[in-house]
């Protein structure tokens, strides 16, 4: 499943706190910036998990995962706002999902077939910020 030649294999980024060091809460809105064409051969996916049972997050949505398949909103520069959160910010549905308030979290950012530039550690993906 993990490989170090480019463009095999998928690597796997977790994520159990937010910029500042904070568990995260399925109360509180979230964001992260996904940079510009991530080193993924294929495609790159974020899924978010129920921490208490280790599952994806069941949510009035019934989606816990947003991927580059899908037709998400892209900024001038590239790069794609993701937030996640009780409530969808305007503009952005296509982009959020959905968290469950007193529930806690955790999520998994996956490339698949990752390129030199993340194997290399050229790349890096930015923490994901509390927003209001």
């Amino acid at each position: 499943m993990v490989s170090t030649t480019p463009g095999i294999g998928q690597a796997y980024l977790g994520a159990y706190k937010d910029k500042d060091n904070n568990w995260f809460d399925g109360g509180k809105n979230y964001k992260l910036t996904v940079p510009a064409s991530p080193p993924a051969k294929q495609f790159w996916s974020f899924t978010i998990y129920d921490t208490y049972n280790r599952v994806g997050i069941d949510n009035k949505t019934q989606n816990a995962d947003i991927s580059s398949r899908d037709d998400l909103k892209k900024n001038a520069d590239g790069t794609v706002d993701l937030y996640f959160g009780p409530q969808a910010p305007a503009g952005y549905e296509k982009n959020w999902l959905q968290t469950n308030p007193g529930k806690a979290w955790f999520a998994y950012f996956r490339l698949y077939g990752p390129e030199e530039a993340y194997l290399n550690r050229t790349w890096k993906l930015p923490d994901i910020e509390t927003v209001n």
